[in-house]
């Protein structure tokens, strides 16, 4: 075998005409029972690849080229799996924009803010009111009145139908605000075709203002009503959203879902313009055994009150953690009105009168921050509660907190069997 000299490294023999490659391994191992060749005192192992002494294991390092060298060029992927790897990556990308989009409500990866007509047809470009269609007189059924609302899909729900918005102009009250809605799928159905459906309006808590809690899905209001529906528990109601008060509720400031002098009546807003939007856009019950609202916290104040007020406009209610009597700020020497929006006020009226049956749902938690509200609620329903035309019952909802979380689910175990067994609709 041959060595190199003291003091160099071994160099493998390489072809005439390349410089040598760095050395490889062990400058003295040889594979066992294998001589190199030789040339000019140089060694080259064989197919000019230095190999590793026997029982080791080839380590492969980067060896550079030289610059005569020729390196074998890569090969070259099919065609078609060039353009498999492509298509995919393509797609991928543009499901990720679709995603984003999507996330974003661009247009057109989302349908919110197209226009939905509710089986109406739009008002045209002039605004012209569109013709009320005929209907027989008997019928327990009101056809829309006109004209169709300017309505923009909010969000769709994944059995197809729509939460729309709308602003709505009060005539009666003067004040101008969004008001949210949404029909069951049934009332597209072939089958309701000519039939009016319950209209339930229904009020959120705190605010109020910009939006209804209710109309979003997070809470689950719309696919609860169209669940309850299919079990036999409730009514297909049409719902209406509209905002409760007129501004945010800075310093504690709200309006009882009243007509408060020097204020904007949102009383009227709340039992006049929005049914009279409902009335134009959608077939409803002709009686008030159609019309029914329900509520938390303060819009279960506002509901209550409302069906006390005009018993002879709506017949039932779905009261949550109510206040039972107003406590608004704005009442301020205006106790005579103030007296004029009080559910137990109202109740003794309506008793003593022998008005016309009314239905107040109640629920309460009996973990709620204002732990006035269940005793409260309790001495309203044994002064008033079942005398008279007042028909009221109350579900203690154990555990159950001051939120509409709360509130949603427990509808569905006693209060909204309790109001659908003495509404109608659909009616003809």
């Amino acid at each position: 075998m041959s060595y190199a000299p003291d003091g160099q490294q071994y160099q493998p023999y390489r072809p005439q005409g390349q410089t040598p490659q760095p050395p490889y391994g062990d400058q003295y191992g040889q594979p066992y029972g294998q001589q190199p060749y030789e040339a000019g005192g140089a060694q080259q192992p064989p197919h000019g690849r230095p190999q590793p002494p026997y029982g080791q294991q080839p380590q492969y390092e980067y060896e550079p080229q030289d610059h005569h060298e020729q390196p074998e060029p890569p090969r070259r992927k099919s065609r078609g799996r060039r353009w498999v790897i492509a298509g995919a990556t393509v797609l991928a990308l543009a499901g990720i924009a679709a995603l984003v989009m999507n996330h974003f409500e661009i247009p057109p990866f989302t349908d919110k803010g197209s226009a939905v007509s509710f089986g109406q047809q739009p008002a045209g470009a002039g605004g012209k009111k569109n013709d009320a269609p005929q209907q027989p007189a008997n019928s327990k059924m009101l056809m829309p009145t006109g004209p169709a609302s300017d309505f923009k899909n909010s969000m769709t729900l994944p059995d197809g139908t729509h939460v729309a918005v709308t602003t709505l102009d009060g005539k009666k009250s003067g004040f101008k605000g969004k008001v949210w809605v949404w029909a069951p799928k049934e009332y597209n159905d072939p089958k309701f075709a000519k039939s009016g459906f319950p209209v339930m309006i229904a009020l959120p808590g705190g605010a109020g203002y910009p939006s209804n809690y209710w109309m979003g899905t997070d809470l689950g209001l719309q696919t609860s009503i169209s669940k309850w529906y299919a079990e036999g528990k409730s009514k297909p109601f049409i719902l209406a959203m509209p905002v409760l008060n007129p501004a945010p509720d800075d310093k504690g400031i709200y309006w009882d879902g009243s007509d408060i002098p020097g204020q904007p009546k949102m009383g009227t807003w709340l039992t006049e313009d929005v049914p009279d939007l409902m009335k134009a856009n959608f077939r409803t019950v002709k009686s008030r055994d159609g019309w029914a609202f329900m509520g938390s916290s303060t819009g279960g104040f506002a509901g209550l009150k409302a069906v006390l007020k005009h018993p002879d406009k709506f017949k039932a209610v779905i009261a949550s953690g109510p206040d039972v009597v107003p406590d608004s700020s704005l009442w301020k020497g205006h106790e005579k009105e103030k007296a004029e929006n009080n559910p137990e006020v109202l109740a003794k009226q309506l008793i003593d009168s022998k008005g016309p049956d009314v239905y107040l749902a109640f629920q309460v938690g009996d973990s709620e921050n204002n732990k006035k509200t269940l005793p409260d609620v309790q001495k309203f329903i044994a002064t008033y509660g079942n005398k008279g035309p007042v028909h009221a019952e109350l579900r203690v909802i154990k555990g159950g907190q001051h939120n509409a979380k709360t509130y949603v689910p427990n509808m569905g175990e006693g209060p909204v069997q309790f109001i659908s067994k003495v509404m109608e609709g659909p009616v003809e």
